[in-house]
């Protein structure tokens, strides 16, 4: 005989139903007799909004103020949420806002892992010096201007699918900075061409962005369906690119003869790295597991790896130090410059910044949509002016407001639409954050790199071939996959 010691009561039982209902649905919570409950007339509502307003604005102004991004934006999600627990309270249903912060917090947490695995191969990647021994070929080889300002843009439009695109533009950049130095003219156009690959090409993948890869982790696209993508994104970095170089110089640079070699066990970890991600996406397809599984899973193998590395390294560190030296610097010689390799440095530098200004942000989002204001921006957007417009307009915002709180926006609403709509909204919202310098995380990081060269007047300077390729890619999308619309 089964034993009801831990079954759910009926009245919980009934209340669990009403909040799964509210967070499926693209709408607000529901109230006692299952009629949407509009939250955003409430005075809570309006003071979360005031709240989530004022956080953002200090996230644009970040580069004046110098505070974090994820400083306000996390202090804004624990006030909201404390509003949309009061609103709720005042309506007799306080456990959906205990519930509904807890589905957030699931999703930013399978997105925080997913990263978290990512950057730790990217870091390990750099410290093993295979980002530099790129840079160091691509000195030393005699390229043209021109011809650099080509590879440096076919390189950050094809990395970019596989790291994402802000790593890419920070380590083509520098590519670009040192084999152009001098140049300024230069290194500002290929700063622009780079954003442009970078954000383009991380839009048909999806570990390129974090846009695409929470559009995949919600199930809403499949991995091989990004692939259609190719050709839109091609087409978007392509023309910008072509009219750029016509101002770019023929001039070669001065030849470097540096060389970088790898490190011990460089080439392994990009095997590991792209078998990482190769088991993530079949346990995501075939055993439908999230994909935090499998990157967190390819992490274990990294860490396992980094050991046999660490012990072979130890064997041959020996730092010597000499105390009748001058030179002689103790700080050197605990933390030296050349030392046994450790897997949580790797982990240690991971961009810790940047999630936590997820967690802030998904949640602020997270509780205006418990509060009703995604259901209504929804109905106005997606039922008034249709998909199309909707999706294209919401590309051209996210070259001024982060593409992130807009594509989870997006996702919270969860519109009815195809594949080929989603696909677009994902082609849109990584591309049109390149119209403006300040409108990806690629051209942001890219101004504080080579400060002074690359501007936010020398990427708007170009920002009308940025629109053609923009415009031509969403066309491009449109004709060769309008089956899928």
């Amino acid at each position: 005989m089964r034993s009801d010691r831990w079954a759910v009561p009926i009245e919980w039982r009934s209340r669990l139903g009403w909040v799964m209902t509210g967070l499926v649905c693209p709408g607000p919570a529901l109230c006692g007799d299952g009629a949407a409950l509009d939250l955003t007339g409430h005075w809570a509502g309006r003071a979360a909004l005031a709240i989530f307003a004022v956080a953002y604005a200090l996230v644009i102004v970040e580069e004046t103020l110098h505070v974090r991004k994820s400083k306000p934006v996390m202090v804004a999600a624990g006030a909201i949420w404390a509003l949309v627990a009061l609103a709720h309270a005042d309506h007799g249903r306080s456990e959906i806002a205990t519930l509904a912060i807890r589905q957030n917090l699931l999703e930013f947490a399978e997105l925080m892992l997913f990263l978290l695995a990512a950057m730790t191969y990217i870091n390990t990647l750099e410290e093993r010096r295979v980002f530099q021994a790129l840079r160091a070929w691509l000195c030393a080889a005699g390229f043209s201007l021109r011809a650099i300002f080509w590879w440096t843009g076919f390189f950050a439009f094809f990395l970019s699918p596989i790291a994402d695109n802000l790593t890419t533009a920070l380590v083509i950049g520098a590519v670009a900075m040192a084999a152009g130095a001098g140049h300024n003219r230069f290194i500002a156009a290929a700063c622009v061409n780079i954003v442009v690959a970078a954000n383009a090409g991380g839009t048909f993948s999806p570990f390129g962005d974090i846009t695409t890869l929470m559009v995949w982790q919600k199930g809403v696209v499949a991995f091989e369906q990004f692939l259609v993508l190719f050709f839109p994104s091609l087409v978007t970095w392509l023309i910008p690119a072509a009219l750029i170089s016509l101002t770019v110089s023929r001039d070669r640079p001065a030849v470097t003869t540096d060389t970088v070699p790898i490190k011990r066990g460089g080439f392994v970890v990009i095997a590991l790295f792209l078998g990482t991600i190769v088991s993530t996406v079949l346990l995501h397809r075939f055993l439908h597991l999230p994909p935090f599984l499998g990157m967190m899973t390819g992490l274990g193998v990294l860490k396992l790896y980094g050991f046999f590395i660490r012990r072979a390294e130890l064997r041959s560190f020996s730092p010597t130090v000499d105390l009748d030296s001058v030179a002689f610097n103790l700080r050197d010689h605990y933390k030296p410059a050349v030392k046994p390799f450790d897997i949580f440095i790797s982990m240690k530098r991971v961009e810790w910044d940047t999630l936590m200004f997820f967690y802030g942000v998904m949640l602020c989002v997270g509780g205006l949509g418990a509060l009703g204001y995604l259901a209504l921006v929804s109905d106005f957007l997606y039922a008034d002016l249709g998909p199309t417009a909707t999706n294209v307009l919401i590309g051209v915002l996210s070259a001024v407001v982060d593409n992130i709180p807009l594509m989870f926006a997006v996702l919270s609403v969860n519109p009815d639409m195809s594949v080929g709509q989603w696909l677009l909204i994902t082609l849109t919202a990584g591309a049109g954050g390149s119209l403006l310098s300040i409108g990806s995380a690629a051209g942001v990081a890219l101004m504080g790199q080579a400060r002074g060269c690359y501007t936010f007047l020398s990427h708007l300077k170009w920002t009308w071939a940025i629109a053609l390729g923009y415009a031509a890619g969403i066309w491009t999308h449109l004709s060769l996959n309008a089956a899928l619309l």
